[in-house]
C-alpha cells in the first residue's frame, strides 16, 4: 500500500468535495481515503501519523561524517536510510544509494512511495545496485561528487561477503578516510544480532551489531538504532572485537 499524500492536502480535497456534492465532511473524508487506497479516513490518518516520526527522525549528516544505522529486519532501517537521502536532496545535496540488497527498480519504488508528490526530488537520487559494490567501487563512483553529498550503503555486513573483496574493517576504514578528504557523508545500514532482546532493552546498541568479521566501530562518528518505532543514539567509544593486523 502506498504512503498517503500529506494530510493537509487530502483534507483540502475533502472539503472541496463536501461543498461540491453537498456531502457530510466525514463522508467526503472517507471517499478521499478510498481514492488513496484506504478503507476509511481513520485508517489513512493512522498510517500518516505512524510515518511522520520516521521522517522527523532522519538525522542531518555533516560533511565527512560516517554514521551507522542498525535495526532488526522489518523495523524501518532501510526506509529511514532513504528518508536521510530525501532530506539531503531537499537541502540541494547530491544523494546516492548503494545497495547490495535490492534491485534499482525496488529501491526506486520505495523512494517513490516515500515522496509520491515530489518526482523531481526522488528521481534525483542516484541508485547503484550491484553485487560488485565495495569501498573501491563506491569511492570511484563518488570521486566527482561535490562536498556535502550524502551516500547510504545497504548494507554493512554484505560488503565483504565475497571472499575476493577486502576485509570489512579495511573497506570501512577506506571509506572513513575518503569521507574526511572529500566531505561526503556516509550512512551504513546494519543488521542487528538475533540475540538482541527488546524485553531487556527497548532498542539495540553497539554490542548488538552483527559482526561476523572484525570491525572497529570507532570508525563511525555516530550510531542510531531502531526498534518498534523507537530510536536510540550512541557515540562509539571502543572496538567491539579484536582488529586484524594491518
Amino acid at each position: 500500500m502506498k504512503s498517503p499524500a500529506p494530510l493537509s492536502r487530502l483534507k483540502r480535497r475533502a472539503r472541496l468535495l463536501a461543498r461540491r456534492e453537498s456531502l457530510p465532511l466525514h463522508a467526503a473524508l472517507d471517499r478521499i481515503a478510498r481514492d488513496e487506497g484506504f478503507a476509511t479516513w481513520s485508517l489513512l490518518h493512522a498510517r500518516s501519523v505512524a510515518e511522520a516520526p520516521r521522517r522527523a527522525m532522519a538525522p542531518d549528516l555533516a560533511e565527512g561524517e560516517v554514521v551507522l544505522l542498525g535495526a532488526r529486519p522489518g523495523h524501518g532501517k532501510t526506509l529511514l536510510g532513504l528518508e536521510i537521502l530525501l532530506k539531503a536532496a531537499r537541502a540541494n545535496r547530491r544523494a546516492f544509494f548503494f545497495t547490495l540488497e535490492c534491485t534499482e527498480a525496488e529501491a526506486r519504488a520505495r523512494i517513490r512511495r516515500l515522496a509520491p508528490d515530489d518526482a523531481d526530488l526522488w528521481t534525483g537520487i542516484e541508485i547503484v545496485s550491484s553485487d560488485e559494490i565495495s569501498a573501491a567501487t563506491i569511492i570511484g563512483h563518488l570521486l566527482s561528487a561535490p562536498r556535502g553529498s550524502v551516500a547510504v550503503i545497504d548494507y554493512l555486513q554484505i560488503l565483504d561477503q565475497q571472499r575476493r573483496k577486502p576485509p570489512l574493517f579495511d573497506q570501512v576504514a577506506a571509506l572513513r578516510d575518503f569521507a574526511r578528504t572529500s566531505g561526503i557523508a556516509f550512512c551504513f545500514l546494519s543488521q542487528i544480532d538475533r540475540t538482541f532482546d527488546s524485553a531487556v532493552r527497548p532498542v539495540p546498541g553497539m554490542g548488538d551489531i552483527r559482526l561476523p568479521n572484525p570491525l572497529d566501530v570507532t570508525l563511525f562518528s555516530r550510531a542510531f538504532f531502531m526498534h518498534d518505532g523507537r530510536i536510540g543514539f550512541e557515540t562509539p567509544a571502543v572496538p567491539l572485537n579484536p582488529l586484524p593486523p594491518r
